[in-house]
């Protein structure tokens, strides 16, 4: 497993379940299009840029090109590394015809090739996973005792929270929970939690 400061920011879920074999670092799909409507999605983009850095790893194709280009131009450049896979043709296993163009996306390649794109994109590679995990690690067990999941107001006090947080409304729990790994330790969201009537 690869420790890597930066958040990346990949296309779809089936870019982000190779991806995560890989890599251990946060990693945020754009829903395809998605991204274009979605403000809160690019907020939190643009939150994560601040704080660790964001590297774009997208498809080599032309859908590919067009979301890299619409996040380059909502996000300040300085927060941003590109990563690109190579133009390889072929299909992904589980579809049954090739895209549009023909080309691989990024969950058709192969872990070296993806490792060599985050390489070059200057990905700031960590020792050991606590170097990644400086603060304390949420877990699933600390978002049900803050009574964030398994409770009679779960979804409520949830939402309630994102809200606060300007974190997307529709995000699930193993994708808020990764996010507030980003931003918080287990201190800081029991404060935060404090304040909620």
């Amino acid at each position: 497993m690869l420790y890597i400061r930066e958040a990346i920011v990949v296309e779809g879920r089936y870019d982000k379940n190779t991806l995560s074999q890989l890599v251990d670092t946060i990693i945020i799909e754009t829903e395809g299009f998605g991204i274009f409507k979605n403000k809160e999605k690019v907020a939190l983009l643009r939150r994560l840029a601040k704080q660790r850095g964001l590297i774009i790893l997208t498809d080599s194709d032309g859908a590919g090109f067009l979301i890299r280009n619409h996040l380059r131009g909502s996000i300040d450049l300085a927060l941003l590394k590109q990563a690109y896979i190579p133009d390889r043709y072929g299909k992904e296993s589980r579809k049954r015809q090739p895209g549009k163009e023909g080309k691989l996306g990024v969950e058709g390649m192969p872990p070296q090739v993806l490792e060599q794109a985050l390489r070059q994109a200057g990905a700031t590679f960590l020792g050991k996973e606590e170097d990644v995990l400086k603060k304390g690690k949420l877990t699933k067990g600390d978002l049900y005792a803050l009574g964030l999941t398994g409770g009679e107001h779960a979804v409520q006090k949830r939402k309630a929270l994102q809200h606060r947080l300007d974190l997307p409304e529709h995000m699930t729990t193993n994708g808020l929970l990764e996010v507030l790994n980003s931003f918080y330790t287990v201190e800081e969201l029991q404060k935060i939690m404090e304040e909620f009537p």
